[in-house]
């Protein structure tokens, strides 16, 4: 529930007062608002809310990727460029969304369903990053086919502008 929707339910229609309790809890919710620690300097994370799964989970000593993750101060040196290149999109007409980044949310399920149907890399440990229609392939295979074909097909999606291959290949 949003904000305004809690207000509004909160809110008597008889006579426009304010419910107790929705008082009492707009309070404390304010309070712990207020309160909440700031994270610490430097910490990481994934600001801008892109997209970062794990698509299979075949070695098991493949490592986790970082994903998306960066610093507020990043975040901040970021945010301007970001939001350009995600309307230029929709401004050159090469997008039907108005902006880049609406495709992620999206894209990056269907690529899971894809790289899980196709059969070929159950062996495989892949986690999939999307950001503004590009496609980030994270992790491990057994052999340079393996990602080579994963790539292939990837690039082959609706919507997908760009894949980044970051597999890495390994015998363990």
């Amino acid at each position: 529930m949003t904000f305004d929707a809690f207000l509004a339910a909160a809110w008597d229609e008889h006579g426009g007062a304010m419910r107790t309790g929705a008082v009492a809890a707009i309070c404390a919710s304010t309070i712990a608002l207020a309160c909440a620690a700031d994270p610490p300097a430097g910490a990481r994370g994934n600001f801008f809310n892109n997209p970062f799964i794990e698509a299979t989970h075949g070695i098991a000593a493949c490592a986790t990727p970082d994903g998306p993750l960066m610093t507020e101060a990043e975040m901040h040196a970021k945010e301007h460029a970001r939001a350009e290149r995600g309307t230029r999109c929709y401004m050159d007409g090469q997008c039907r969304l108005p902006n880049a980044y609406l495709y992620d949310r999206e894209i990056v399920p269907r690529v899971k369903e894809a790289i899980l149907a196709d059969g070929r890399f159950a062996d495989t440990s892949i986690w999939v990053q999307g950001q503004r229609r590009w496609v980030w392939l994270k992790g491990c295979v057994r052999k340079r086919s393996d990602a080579n074909a994963l790539v292939r097909l990837v690039r082959h999606m609706d919507d997908v502008e760009a894949v980044i291959d970051e597999l890495a290949v390994t015998t363990r």
